[in-house]
């Protein structure tokens, strides 16, 4: 009876553990917020969004005010249309624009709001007309090593 005892609580707390670790996981990831607050959906539309996933962040002064919801594709405008949950205390003017950034050098993307000065604010809806796309590393290197090669062809050909 003694031992059945012990290996419940064991079991227990193995459990609660096991409940602890992957309650971390999913907050390390972005995968679970636990904001109950009903907010305000707004709407941008980006070129290119390089790698912004759903659960995104949305920050403004480096503060998270709300999340990325869905992420879908215009076919008529051939645009990434991405709608923004914005938490519910928080109000931006009409003017705000979007950019999609990089936390460090290879680090996840979020949307970055930089508010306007318009006198009347962002509702139920409404689309953020300013936006900046994202940056891909991959075609900045491939721009310079194809200037590059166009400035060794250029140096050769006057060099002849």
């Amino acid at each position: 009876m003694q031992k059945w005892k012990h290996d419940v609580w064991v079991g227990l707390f193995v459990l609660l553990g096991a409940a602890a670790i992957l309650f971390l996981a999913l907050k390390a990831g972005n995968l679970l917020t636990l904001n109950f607050e009903q907010g305000y959906t707004v709407t941008a539309r980006f070129d290119n969004i390089g790698g912004l996933k759903p659960k995104a962040a949305v920050r403004s002064a480096g503060v998270v005010v709300g999340r990325v919801g869905s992420i879908t594709f215009d076919t008529q405008g051939y645009q990434a249309q991405v709608e923004l949950n914005l938490n519910k205390g928080v109000v931006f003017p009409k003017d705000t624009s979007a950019k999609i950034l990089t936390s460090g050098l290879l680090g996840e993307q979020y949307i970055g709001l930089e508010p306007g000065f318009g006198e009347t604010h962002l509702a139920q809806g409404d689309s953020i007309k300013s936006t900046q796309s994202a940056i891909v590393l991959e075609n900045l290197i491939s721009q310079f090593l194809f200037s590059k090669a166009a400035d060794d062809n250029g140096a050769k050909g006057s060099a002849k």
